[in-house]
C-alpha cells in the first residue's frame, strides 16, 4: 500500500498547469493501492460545495476514476478551503477528516494537519481563524448567495496579502513549542501551509513540511509500510 501526502496545491482555473499536474499525479498513482491525503489548501479558494464549473468537473471525473480503482482520498481543510465539506467529497467517494488526525503506518505514530494552527506567533491570523471557523458563522456563510461568497473570498485574499507584507517569515512560521506539543504522542508530524518544504529533527522525532505547488514542481511525501522514519524523503513531483 502507498501513502501519498500532498498540500497547498491552490488549484484554480487561473493556473491550468497546476490542475494538469494534479491530474497527472492521480494517473501516476492510480494503480498502486494508494491512500491519498490532501492536507489543506487543495483549492486557492472554496466558496461552497454548491459551486460548479467546467474546470472543476474535469477534476471530479478524474477523482471518480481514481477511487473506482480502490484507492482512497482523505482531505483536511486549510485556510483557503475551510468551507469545503463532505458534500463535495461525496461526488467521488472522498473522506473529510478532522483538522488534526492520526495514522499508524507500520510502527510509526503519525500526526497530520494543515499547519496553520501551529503558527501561534501570528496572533492576528489565529484570531481571524477562530472567528471564521466558528460553526455558526460558517453555517451562515454557506447559506448566502454564491456571488456574495465569491466577493467575500476575494476580499479575504486581498486583506491577507496586504497584511502579510508587514509580517516577518518568523511570525508566519510554526512555533517551536507548538510543534513539540503536537509531537508529544507522535513519532512524526506531517503538515503544509508554510510553503517551506523540509524535514526537521525535533529531539529525535521528525516534522515533515510538504511543499506548495508551483509552476513546475511540488514537494510530496510517499510512505510505504516498509519505510523507516529516518529514511523518509520529500520527492519532487514535476508537471
Amino acid at each position: 500500500m502507498t501513502y501519498l501526502f500532498i498540500s497547498d496545491l491552490h488549484l484554480s482555473p487561473d493556473h491550468p498547469r497546476l490542475v494538469r499536474g494534479f491530474l497527472a499525479l492521480l494517473d501516476h498513482y492510480k494503480n498502486q493501492n494508494t491512500q491519498l491525503y490532501i492536507l489543506g489548501d487543495w483549492f486557492n479558494a472554496w466558496i461552497g460545495d454548491d459551486y460548479t464549473a467546467s474546470w472543476l468537473d474535469e477534476i471530479v471525473q478524474h477523482l471518480k476514476a481514481f477511487t473506482a480503482l480502490g484507492n482512497h482520498i482523505y482531505f483536511q481543510v486549510g485556510n483557503r478551503d475551510f468551507a469545503l465539506g463532505q458534500a463535495f467529497l461525496n461526488r467521488f467517494n472522498g473522506h473529510l477528516i478532522p483538522d488534526v488526525d492520526f495514522l499508524k503506518i507500520s510502527n510509526l505514530n503519525i500526526r497530520i494537519e494543515h499547519g496553520d494552527a501551529l503558527c501561534t506567533d501570528d496572533v492576528s491570523y489565529q484570531r481571524f481563524r477562530k472567528v471564521i471557523r466558528n460553526p455558526f458563522i460558517l453555517g451562515f456563510l454557506k447559506r448566502t448567495p454564491l456571488s456574495f461568497r465569491q466577493k467575500l473570498a476575494n476580499g479575504f485574499r486581498k486583506k491577507s496579502r496586504a497584511s502579510n507584507q508587514f509580517k516577518s517569515y518568523q511570525i508566519m512560521d510554526v512555533n517551536q513549542k507548538a510543534v513539540e506539543l503536537a509531537l508529544a504522542d507522535s513519532d512524526l508530524l506531517i503538515h503544509g501551509h508554510t510553503h517551506q518544504p523540509n524535514i526537521h529533527n525535533v529531539s529525535g522525532k521528525f516534522r515533515i513540511v510538504l511543499g506548495d505547488w508551483r509552476e513546475q514542481q511540488a514537494e510530496i511525501l510517499v510512505i510505504d509500510s516498509m519505510t523507516p522514519v529516518h529514511n523518509l524523503k520529500l520527492q519532487a513531483w514535476h508537471y
